[in-house]
């Protein structure tokens, strides 16, 4: 497991009953903490925004969502989370060979040595 910490700035509060779907704010969210449901709908059979941590209270969402479902509140200070994260493996059944391949192709593409 690694760790990361995330700062969060703000909360939003999204009336998911009034939702639509429209996927808008998903998009339009720059820290990219907002994602829509897969399998959960809302009494109007629509899926719904939910919220990660990491909200920056920049209230994109608020502003571009036809359907006034958001409540943005900014905090008066930041508020810090550490987070585990699994670790990205290969799947069991690629030899140590072709992780290692992968690897590089993933430098190449990226510039790093």
């Amino acid at each position: 497991m690694t760790r990361r910490t995330v700062v969060t700035r703000g909360i939003v509060v999204i009336d998911v009953d009034a939702c639509k779907g429209c996927d808008l704010c998903i998009d339009a969210c720059p820290p990219g903490v907002l994602a829509m449901t897969e399998h959960r709908r809302n009494a109007r059979g629509y899926r719904y925004p939910v919220l990660s941590l990491g909200c920056t209270a920049c209230r994109a969402c608020a502003q571009i969502c036809p359907d006034f479902v958001f409540q943005v509140w900014k905090f008066d200070q930041p508020a810090t989370t550490v987070v585990e994260l699994a670790v990205d493996r290969a799947p069991a059944d690629r030899a140590p060979a072709d992780r290692a391949g992968a690897d590089r192709a993933a430098a190449d593409r990226d510039g790093t040595p």
